[in-house]
């Protein structure tokens, strides 16, 4: 009997400290540790990195607390990436930081990437910040080049040959574009040719592009090479919107003193993935399947995207930990089961600013409510301003008839958004001249001034239509002063 009893003891101390070790994230974001995901009862396989380095590049390519999502995605990662073993030597971060001491942050010096989530901002490095994100200085850093950095820590991927590169991005984006909170925007045809400078100059193994942003398909659609040893996944196809998620009013709701979107649904998606498995026995392709799922809302779509991937899909086999690193305390760890096949909310991430400014006008003193008010109508009018202008653009160009259709085709799969990409940045440009910035909102327009130039439209013509639409209107803040999206 006494045999027994002992018996009995060892075991149940053996689950309790299974149960123990495997909860930790659990518990740190209120999850039930109680149901183990098939990936976990795998036979480990375990794809030794080598010796090579792990690098990173974290960007988030907004500013301003209605964006406060993007930096709270790249933090929560840098958090992930350290606890799974990248030295901090070998993170390189973007994000302009002005979120964290914001006055209007409820909890200054603490950003959450989760409703019940800790500080992700806690030890996140400041590489480049404030005037210092901007696209030359990430293309500087991918290469390696510290000559051409301009600002910040200096800190760039000095990577040798059997070195492995994470890129995750999270951001704003329309057709061909993503956002940057300085500009020049990020242009898909730029990004393509660093990658392939990159891969020219040997300097990697592998490489994994994860991209967070409205159409960021359109990135690489027609445009990613397959002989680059670059994995790519987006959150988006090249035609729709990617969402915003923990947002006021969601289930789960962040906390009541936010009225601001906590993260990005595929963001959010990849991460949570990351944290409730061992990521060497999971591999990317396991990895994009249940983001895929989630970022679909389960296949609905509804306030969902499809995740897309391109580049060398022969890289997906290999486990998520050779570029995420892996943390011991996740050797056991349960996978979630309140929120694996719980449907999210999602908002469009063009209406995630109006989401803030509308929560912000109903907590606003009486005193505040108008000047609130007043920056929706503003908001409001410059969106309106923008999709009529791009329409009589149409009109004046193709007619009546064809303009609309013509603007806002698709070129489908395979294709690249433009065949001439100066031609489509000069388009840009004519239009920000005459009709006043495109502003996050309207860099959905870059599929209607990339199809103007698929019609092989000259300069001329294009600036007269411009200058016809837009001439004499009072575009009052939204007026270019030299610095253009593109």
């Amino acid at each position: 009997m006494a045999s027994w009893v002992v018996g009995s003891m060892v075991i149940w101390l053996l689950v309790l400290v299974l149960v123990v070790r495997g909860g930790g994230f659990g518990e740190r974001w209120g999850w039930e540790p109680l149901i183990r995901s098939p990936v976990d009862f795998e036979e480990e396989q375990v794809d030794e990195a080598d010796g090579a380095t792990r690098w990173a590049v974290l960007v988030a390519g907004s500013k301003g607390f209605a964006n406060y999502r993007h930096q709270s995605d790249v933090c929560h990662a840098y958090q992930i990436l350290k606890r799974g073993g990248l030295k901090e030597e070998n993170i390189v971060v973007f994000m302009y930081d002005d979120i964290a001491t914001s006055e209007m942050n409820p909890r200054p010096g603490t950003i959450i990437n989760h409703p019940q989530g800790e500080n992700v901002y806690v030890g996140v490095p400041k590489d480049y910040v404030g005037e210092d994100v901007t696209v030359d200085n990430l293309f500087a850093v991918l290469l390696g080049d510290k000559k051409s950095v301009k600002g910040g820590s200096g800190k760039v991927v000095d990577s040798k040959p059997e070195d492995r590169i994470f890129l995750y991005y999270s951001d704003h984006g329309g057709p061909g574009v993503l956002g940057m909170p300085n500009q020049p925007y990020l242009v898909a045809n730029d990004l393509i040719e660093v990658l392939k400078k990159k891969h020219a100059m040997g300097t990697y193994k592998e490489m994994v592009l994860y991209i967070e942003a409205c159409e960021s398909g359109s990135m690489f659609e027609g445009m990613m090479p397959e002989d680059l040893n670059i994995y790519v996944t987006t959150a988006s196809n090249a035609d729709e919107s990617s969402y915003g998620t923990y947002c006021p009013g969601m289930d789960p709701s962040p906390p009541p003193e936010y009225i601001t979107c906590l993260g990005d649904l595929y963001s959010v998606a990849w991460m949570e993935d990351s944290e409730t498995h061992n990521l060497k026995k999971e591999s990317l392709a396991q990895q994009f399947n249940k983001v895929r799922l989630r970022t679909s809302n389960y296949d609905t779509y509804n306030s969902g995207s499809h995740v897309m991937e391109y580049g060398n899909k022969g890289i997906k086999p290999e486990k998520v930990y050779l570029y995420q690193g892996f943390d011991p305390e996740t050797v056991n760890l349960p996978a979630n089961r309140i929120d694996i096949d719980r449907k999210m909310g999602g908002v469009n991430q063009r209406d995630a600013d109006l989401i803030f400014l509308w929560q912000k006008y109903k907590k606003s003193s009486e005193s505040n409510r108008t000047e609130v008010g007043k920056k929706i109508t503003e908001m409001l009018a410059h969106r309106a301003h923008l999709d009529s202008s791009v329409d009589t653009i149409g009109m004046l160009l193709f007619g009546p008839e064809k303009g609309r259709s013509i603007l806002h085709s698709s070129r489908g799969r395979g294709l690249p958004l433009v065949d001439d990409w100066e031609c489509l940045k000069s388009t840009v440009r004519l239009f920000e001249k005459h009709c006043g910035s495109l502003t996050q909102y309207g860099m959905k327009h870059m599929r209607a001034f990339a199809n103007i130039c698929n019609e092989l439209v000259g300069k001329e013509v294009i600036e007269e239509a411009c200058m016809v639409t837009c001439g004499g209107k009072n575009i009052l803040s939204y007026a270019t002063t030299g610095a253009y999206s593109v």
